[in-house]
């Protein structure tokens, strides 16, 4: 099934001191670009957030204001696009493949989305596969999507998830990186 990928990069790394998560090398690529190299088989690929340099070409968009949230940047990113799915990444997946996105698409099925579990078994909506229907409903109903909960923007929809996987373990420090493979992060502007 044809699916859109948006990505969602605009965050303010407020845990790395101002480093661009985004742009966090580990094993010879960014963060940002281990994402868009899982993402390749999509129709099209949106990144919402400011514009950096990629491995492949992409289009972008910010949110208005830039900084108004992850769902703002949700809202943002499925203006892009036509197909009937949306897989929704959030740039710090640095363990996310080709086959996971795979996965993620066939996974929805008869439900509105379909999610990757991460290793703790925490629900990962931002490394999740959706309907477009149901998406766009789900921005409607939340209305102004500025600084909006994402958990509130996914409350109503049928989800489904996977098993616990590595591959929704998100990056939200230096230990996340650090205890996963340290021999290989690289820290740029440290």
């Amino acid at each position: 099934m044809e699916f859109d990928a948006v990505v969602l990069a605009g965050g303010g790394s407020t845990r790395f001191g101002g480093v661009d998560k985004a742009l966090l090398v580990l094993d010879g690529l960014s963060l940002l670009d281990r994402v868009l190299t899982a993402t390749i088989a999509a129709r099209s690929t949106v990144v919402v957030g400011p514009e950096r340099a990629v491995c492949r070409p992409v289009e972008w968009t910010r949110e208005e204001p830039a900084g108004g949230g992850p769902v703002a940047g949700i809202a943002a990113g499925i203006a892009v696009g036509q197909a009937p799915i949306v897989v929704l990444l959030s740039c710090d997946l640095p363990w996310i493949t080709a086959a996971e996105v795979g996965q993620l698409v066939e996974g929805v099925g008869e439900h509105d989305g379909f999610g990757l579990l991460d290793t703790g078994s925490r629900e990962q909506w931002l490394a999740a596969a959706y309907r477009r229907t149901a998406l766009v409903a789900a921005l409607q109903r939340i209305g102004d999507p500025q600084n909006q909960s994402v958990r509130r923007l996914f409350l109503d929809l049928d989800l489904s998830w996977s098993a616990p996987t590595r591959a929704g373990d998100d990056v939200d420090s230096w230990a996340d990186l650090d205890d996963q493979n340290p021999s290989t992060t690289d820290q740029p502007g440290l």
